[in-house]
């Protein structure tokens, strides 16, 4: 594996999971948001990532890709909404309160977005780690030239 597919590894899951932060920091900053443009509260949304690599499927195509290279990293397949239904709290002096005083939350629960924002820090930190040693890694083969 060359030092540039592995940077390029790295960097893919780096984008890919700044993505993901940006939207659990979205879910966050909109967990009391009770109506959005289509009327209803806002609802949680998720990052599905997928492998990143391109051309023909075959198993054949495959397995002699999977000879010359050790992968190409990761992407965002498609940004996902949570159809979950939503929490009701009882606040009738709130301005979306139905006829007996109660209020559709979003569906997001603190707790999940707590732990899916840091394991998404975790594998960012793990990633910055794969770049630095590579990067020390190709510094001291430039310094073994000497």
């Amino acid at each position: 594996m060359s030092f540039l597919n592995s940077m390029s590894i790295s960097a893919s899951a780096l984008t890919a999971t700044r993505m993901r932060m940006d939207i659990i920091a979205e879910n966050m900053a909109n967990m009391n948001t009770t109506r959005t443009e289509t009327g209803e509260p806002y609802r949680r949304r998720y990052v599905v990532f997928q492998e990143r690599r391109g051309g023909d499927r075959t198993f054949h195509s495959f397995f002699n890709r999977s000879l010359r290279e050790s992968g190409g990293g990761v992407r965002v397949a498609y940004v996902g909404t949570d159809m979950s239904e939503f929490r009701v709290d009882f606040n009738p002096a709130h301005p979306d309160a139905d006829e007996n005083g109660y209020v559709r939350m979003p569906n997001i629960e603190v707790v999940q977005e707590m732990t899916d924002m840091m394991a998404a820090f975790r594998a960012y930190e793990a990633n910055i780690t794969a770049l630095n040693t590579m990067q020390d890694m190709a510094m001291r083969t430039l310094e073994i030239g000497r």
